[in-house]
């Protein structure tokens, strides 16, 4: 009996040394990975995957193959065959007659609907970055009376259906003198439930100590969110410049209900008159499509450069610590 206690004693040594020899060649802090291992699908069935992924990527991206298409081709061609891939003869009339370029004089004022497109879309992403992080912030961060009630109120805001606004807000644009006006077309989106909310879940998720240190060197409410915390908020401000930036580009029903002059006309208003036919001028179809490219390469161009940092802010303001 006791050589058997013995034994027992020796291998109870033996199994407290061998975890503490695994605890120090685990690195410090550092947990035991308990994630839960996916059973790996066998060739087969991988290949079909792929290859239904990559077949449904192809119809996503067929129509915008077919538009960047006829917009090379002429119009005769585009008529004859206008599901072609490849133009027989290629030419680039289609974008020298937007912009006026060669001599060629047209009557669809692109370089206008882009310039106003442009202007108004830099004063409503600017405008939407700074108010929507200062509210987020505000109901972060703040203590006042009926913060949770206001916050609550924002979620219901984003449960409108923009559609159901229009009269309304054309009436206000009216009574206030702001129809038909940039002014009209800016103030009333320079502030986004959906972005006071994104700001709001990540200020949520920076720690307080940071804030407090502020404070007690002697920073205000302003200098700390100023200084401290905005910095901190650059994947969840890049996320809302994309958004924003992407909202007010393909803007259309606001600019339709707080506009009439064509001098007003951004590149979602003139482009449906367009395509309606108010600009006459027959089908046109390269030249309409052409101008349906050239207004989807900013945003596509913008979301290729910084989808990383969007995937990152959208993650980082997903789970509140």
């Amino acid at each position: 009996m006791a050589g058997k206690g013995t034994a027992r004693r020796r291998s109870v040594r033996r199994l407290r040394l061998g975890a503490r020899v695994l605890g120090r060649r685990r690195p410090a802090g550092d947990a035991p990975d308990e994630r839960p291992v996916l059973p790996r699908f066998p060739r087969p069935a991988r290949l079909l995957g792929y290859a239904l992924v990559a077949g449904l990527a192809l119809l996503y991206l067929l129509p915008f193959l077919l538009q960047i298409s006829n917009s090379f081709k002429t119009e005769a061609d585009a008529a004859a065959d206008p599901l072609a891939l490849w133009p027989s003869t290629p030419t680039t009339v289609t974008y020298e007659r937007l912009f006026g370029l060669g001599g060629t004089a047209d009557s669809v004022p692109f370089p206008r609907w882009l310039a106003n497109s442009a202007l108004v879309t830099v004063l409503i992403t600017a405008g939407r970055v700074l108010f929507d992080s200062m509210a987020g912030y505000a109901l972060a961060r703040l203590r006042f009376p009926g913060r949770a009630v206001l916050a609550g109120f924002v979620l219901a805001v984003m449960a409108v259906p923009g559609v159901v606004l229009l009269i309304p807000r054309f009436l206000v644009l009216n009574s206030f003198g702001m129809f038909d006006t940039y002014s009209g077309m800016v103030v009333p989106l320079l502030v986004d439930a959906a972005g006071i909310f994104i700001m709001k879940q990540f200020f949520e998720t920076l720690p307080r100590e940071l804030e407090e240190a502020a404070r007690i060197d002697g920073a205000g409410v302003l200098r700390t969110f100023w200084s401290v915390v905005l910095p901190m908020a650059r994947p969840a401000l890049i996320t809302l410049t994309i958004l924003s930036f992407q909202g007010s580009w393909n803007e259309f029903t606001h600019f339709l209900v707080a506009t009439q002059s064509e001098q007003y006309e951004t590149l979602t208003t003139g482009l449906a008159r367009f395509v309606s036919g108010g600009l006459g001028g027959g089908s046109q179809f390269p030249l309409k499509l052409g101008a349906a490219v050239l207004s989807t390469v900013p945003v596509a161009v913008l979301f290729f450069f910084f989808q990383r940092h969007f995937i990152r802010g959208a993650n980082a303001g997903a789970v509140k610590e």
